[in-house]
């Protein structure tokens, strides 16, 4: 199909979503526990602002300019995409930081339609100072459907596993909503996290706002 054709083009260059040094990791959601649809495909731009929290004083991180993409192989199983654009406030980087640039795929799987979904996203960044940054993203989505197909509520856990020797990992808390006259078409899609060093006192927090459009590829 072409799904399946796009899917395998786009696996080829793009591999999962992970983090980079000296920045926070990319763990914000963006998606509720829905998937897309057999031979359809939702496309959400998004855009993000980090911050660090530590002994009651909270700072500006970085911001973030992306965009997410899902394919529908069956109604039950999606391919997603994910770019993401990462850049330091200049408050802890240089005007002359080029940033960072995040690939990902992995799939995304229901388990209770519109309710619960498996998703396993696996990737790295690339740029300055990006060695041995790739990390799996296990994750559990949960959707409560407030208003049928208008309104939804979502909360999505997931631990941030990174592939390499003496590496920290993490753990992520996601809750957001999806706003629309139809859902199954489009959704405006605020969105707050939080995001835990098991060995560290601080926490990152996130606060994003991203659009969803979703179509048929037939």
């Amino acid at each position: 199909t072409f799904a399946s054709k796009m899917v395998v083009r786009f696996a080829v260059i793009v591999i999962g979503v992970s983090f980079f040094q000296s920045c926070a990791p990319v763990f914000s959601e963006m998606q509720s526990a829905r998937t897309v649809g057999k031979n359809r495909m939702e496309v959400t731009p998004t855009a993000s602002s980090v911050s660090y929290t530590e002994e009651g004083e909270t700072n500006g991180l970085q911001n973030q300019y992306g965009a997410q993409v899902a394919f529908g192989v069956t109604s039950s199983l999606d391919i997603r995409l994910r770019y993401e654009y990462v850049r330091l406030k200049e408050d802890y980087g240089t005007s002359d930081t080029k940033g960072v640039h995040v690939m990902g795929i992995g799939p995304k799987y229901s388990l209770l339609k519109n309710k619960i979904a498996i998703a396993l996203p696996i990737g790295r960044a690339f740029g300055e100072d990006t060695k041995d940054t790739w990390q799996l993203h296990p994750t559990i989505l949960f959707t409560i459907p407030a208003v049928r197909d208008k309104f939804d509520l979502n909360f999505s856990p997931k631990y941030l596993f990174t592939v390499c020797e003496d590496c920290e990992d993490f753990f992520a808390l996601n809750f957001g909503a999806s706003f629309s006259s139809d859902l199954n078409k489009w959704a405006i899609r605020p969105e707050y996290g939080l995001l835990y060093n098991p060995g560290e006192s601080g926490h990152f927090g996130q606060l994003s706002i991203g659009f969803s459009y979703a179509f048929n590829l037939k």
